[in-house]
C-alpha cells in the first residue's frame, strides 16, 4: 500500500515520501481514511509508529480547500501537553505542507507572548498550541476558535490524566461544537477513555496494538543495585560502552540536575530539561543533544515528550516512573520509525513496587543484569505476576450488626452509657456558665462597644479586607 492509494494529495505524496517514507505505517493506515471521511477518531498506538503524520497528512488535505482563516482565526487546532512537542509537532506540519499555500503557526508558554500575538494578527490555518498559553492568548483577544473546523489532541492520554482537563474544558468552551475531533495517544486508560468519549462524537476507535504494550524491536533489561550507586554505575555503563547519545529518565526536577552535576564533574557531557527550565535552555539542550555535542540528556517524563530523534540507541531509567504506563513512554523513544534500541533500568530495593507494576503492566519479568562491583547489598525481589491486587477492604463500623462484629462487651454497656450520660451533664453546665457571662458582658458593655464595634463587626470588617487582597 502506497501514500496515493490512502486518497492524499499528490502535494501531500510528494512531500511525505521526500522524507524517505514509501508505505504508510499501520496505524496511518487506519487512521488517515476515517480522518480524510470526516469520522471524529481515537486512535492509540506505540510511540514511534508514526502518528504525527496520521494526523497532519489528512488534517492538511481537509483544510486545502475552503476559505482561509480570518484576522485572528484559526481553521485547525493542535493541542499538545508540552512545549517540546508543540515544537515537534510544528515542524512536521511545516514539512508536510511545503508544497501547499497553508499557513501554520505555533505557540508556547515560556517566551514572550507579543511576538505570538502578532503572528496571529493576520490568521492562521494551523494552530500548534500549549493549553496555559492558548488560553492566554485567548483572554488578550489574540485568538479566535469560533470558527474552528478541526481540533487535534495529541499525547491525549498525558492532556487528560496530569491536570490539563480543565484548560482543555475551557478551551472547548471557545469553539463550536460541530466539529471534527482527533484524539492521538501510545496509551489510553479505560478511565481516560471514558472520560473522552464525552469530547468527540460518535468516534471511531483505532488500535493498531495491543493496549500498553511494549516495541518488540528494544531490547528491554534491569540492573539491580543500591541507590546511593546508581550514578556510579551509570557512568560505568556509559565508559564501558562507549555510548555516544543517551537518553536519561530522572522521577524529579530536582533529581535531574543532581545528575547532571555529577556528570559534568565526571568530565561526562551532558545537560537536563525540565518544567523549571526556560524555553531557551530546554531548546539549546535538544539542539546539543541532537548534533553530539551533549552526550547525555537528563529529563523529566513531561520535559520528554517531543523529543523526536529517530536514531536514538539508548535510553536509561534513572529512576522508575510512579505510573507504570509512562514506562512505556520512556523506553518508545528508542526504536523508532523500526530501529532497534535499548532501554535499560536501574532499580534499586525501595523501587519494587514500581517494577512489580511495570511488569505485571507488560506482562512479563525484564531480565536482570548485575554488574560487577555494583551487586546491590539489598536484595530485589523478584515480581509476582498472578497475584491479583488486593482491592482495599471497607473500613469497619463499630456496632454493625454485622457477625457480630463490633458489639460491646457484655457488662460494658452500662458503664459507657453512665460516661456518656456525665460527660453530657458537665457539657451542659460548661455551656450554661459561659452564656450567663457572655450576657452579662453585654449588659456591662453597653454603649462603648457600639463605638468600638462589636466582634462580629470586625469579623465582617476582615472578611472584605481578606477579599480585596486575594483579588488583587
Amino acid at each position: 500500500m502506497s501514500f496515493a492509494s490512502l486518497g492524499l494529495l499528490p502535494e501531500l505524496v510528494t512531500a511525505v515520501t521526500t522524507q524517505g517514507y514509501d508505505k504508510p505505517s499501520p496505524i496511518q493506515q487506519a487512521a488517515i481514511p476515517a480522518i480524510l471521511k470526516g469520522r471524529d477518531v481515537m486512535a492509540a498506538a506505540q510511540t514511534g509508529t508514526g502518528k504525527t503524520a496520521g494526523f497532519t497528512l489528512p488534517l492538511l488535505q481537509r483544510l486545502a480547500t475552503g476559505p482561509k482563516a480570518g484576522s485572528n482565526q484559526a481553521r485547525a487546532l493542535i493541542l499538545a501537553p508540552t512545549r517540546e512537542l508543540a515544537m515537534q509537532v510544528a515542524e512536521s506540519v511545516k514539512t508536510y505542507s511545503q508544497h501547499t499555500t497553508l499557513k501554520s503557526t505555533v505557540v508556547y508558554g515560556g517566551v514572550k507572548i507579543n511576538p505570538q500575538m502578532q503572528r496571529l494578527r493576520s490568521g492562521t490555518d494551523i494552530l500548534i498550541a500549549t493549553p496555559g498559553r492558548l488560553l492566554d492568548l485567548a483572554d488578550k483577544n489574540a485568538v479566535k476558535l469560533d470558527r474552528l473546523e478541526i481540533l487535534v489532541l495529541d499525547e491525549a492520554d498525558r492532556m487528560l490524566d496530569m491536570g490539563f482537563i480543565n484548560d482543555i474544558h475551557d478551551i472547548l468552551k471557545l469553539m463550536p461544537k460541530k466539529r471534527q475531533t482527533l484524539m492521538f495517544s501510545a496509551t489510553f486508560s479505560h478511565d481516560v477513555r471514558n472520560l473522552a468519549r464525552t469530547l468527540v462524537n460518535n468516534p471511531e476507535e483505532i488500535s493498531v496494538s495491543p493496549l500498553n504494550t511494549t516495541a518488540t524491536n528494544v531490547e528491554q533489561w534491569i540492573c539491580p543495585v543500591d541507590k546511593k550507586q546508581k550514578p556510579y554505575l551509570l557512568g560505568q555503563l556509559l565508559d564501558d560502552n562507549d555510548w555516544q547519545q543517551v537518553l536519561v529518565f530522572c522521577l524529579t526536577k530536582k533529581g535531574t540536575d543532581h545528575l547532571v552535576q555529577f556528570l559534568k564533574e565526571h568530565d561526562i557531557k551532558s545537560s537536563a530539561i525540565h518544567g523549571d527550565k526556560p524555553q531557551s535552555a530546554r531548546t539549546r539542550a535538544i539542539e546539543g543533544f541532537k548534533n553530539g555535542s551533549i552526550k547525555v540528556l537528563v529529563a523529566t517524563d513531561i520535559a520528554a515528550r517531543g523529543i523526536d530523534i529517530d536514531q536514538l540507541p539508548q535510553v536509561i531509567n534513572f529512576d522508575l516512573p510512579i505510573v507504570a504506563a509512562d514506562y512505556i513512554h520512556r523506553i518508545g523513544r528508542t526504536g523508532r520509525a523500526g530501529a532497534s534500541g535499548t532501554a535499560i533500568s536501574l532499580v534499586s530495593a525501595d523501587e519494587f513496587k514500581q517494577l512489580n507494576n511495570i511488569e505485571r503492566l507488560i506482562g512479563y519479568e525484564l531480565t536482570r543484569k548485575f554488574i560487577d562491583g555494583f551487586e546491590p547489598d539489598h536484595n530485589l525481589p523478584q515480581s509476582n505476576l498472578t497475584k491479583k491486587i488486593k482491592r482495599p477492604k471497607k473500613p469497619k463500623i463499630k456496632g454493625s450488626p454485622k457477625s457480630g462484629r463490633g458489639k460491646p462487651r457484655a457488662g460494658s454497656s452500662q458503664k459507657t452509657s453512665k460516661k456518656k450520660t456525665r460527660t453530657t451533664a458537665k457539657k451542659k453546665t460548661a455551656r450554661s456558665s459561659s452564656s450567663s457571662g457572655r450576657n452579662k458582658n453585654r449588659g456591662q458593655a453597653g454603649k462603648s462597644s457600639k463605638t468600638v464595634g462589636s466582634p462580629a463587626q470586625g469579623r465582617r470588617s476582615r472578611s472584605k479586607t481578606s477579599v480585596r487582597k486575594s483579588q488583587d
